[in-house]
């Protein structure tokens, strides 16, 4: 697969986030955006999953289709508080294609298996994060935009994370991911969109 972005903008609010922007991403590539709050990492993986309009440019997908290869996971868990973590894990599995038959592994990969009895409601921060994130293994998509991924995570968490990652470049799937640089996650590409918009206004 190649994803492929030509001069993209993105403006919010009337505010211009950033503008002139273009990278290429191919098999097994992580790209990190970085950047203060507000300068349209979210924004950018939200144009990417195509939810949010181009103001200009074009962002194009080879040997894929976007809509059906993606994941974005962001920062909202959107997680069932009624279900419980298996049939949360479940739900999502049905709705967007999985093999049940994995789910008992995908459990415990993310360390969820002692917890898969419980609901949803009674999770704390880091384990709601890590239901949410299970999802990446429990149905497979080429193209994973993940959005501060690592948020309420402890360290495990973390290292199981980039274990997670790893995996999936591995079998040559592609990450962008938006962090504030605290998951060591061996991008094989990196970019700021403050210093976007610092070389656009040069």
């Amino acid at each position: 697969m190649r994803l492929t972005a030509s001069g993209i903008s993105c403006a919010r609010g009337g505010r211009t986030l950033f503008t002139g922007l273009s990278f290429a991403l191919s098999d097994g590539e992580l790209m990190l955006l970085t950047g203060p709050n507000g300068s349209g990492k979210t924004s950018l993986l939200r144009q990417i999953a195509g939810l949010l309009p181009l103001e200009s440019g074009s962002i194009v997908c080879e040997g894929f289709e976007r809509e059906e290869e993606t994941h974005f996971v962001g920062h909202l868990a959107a997680v069932k508080d009624a279900l419980t973590v298996s049939e949360n894990l479940a739900f999502w599995v049905e709705l967007y294609g999985g093999n049940a038959a994995d789910l008992a592994g995908v459990l415990e990969k993310f360390r969820l298996d002692r917890l898969a009895s419980l609901s949803a409601r009674v999770l704390s921060a880091g384990q709601r994060r890590r239901l949410a994130l299970a999802r990446l293994a429990a149905i497979r998509r080429k193209l994973w935009l993940l959005d501060e991924p690592d948020t309420a995570l402890d360290a495990e968490g973390r290292a199981m994370l980039v274990g997670v990652i790893a995996g999936h470049r591995a079998q040559g799937g592609t990450v962008v991911m938006a962090s504030h640089g605290t998951l060591d996650a061996a991008p094989s590409q990196e970019i700021s969109l403050a210093e976007v918009m610092r070389t656009a206004a040069a």
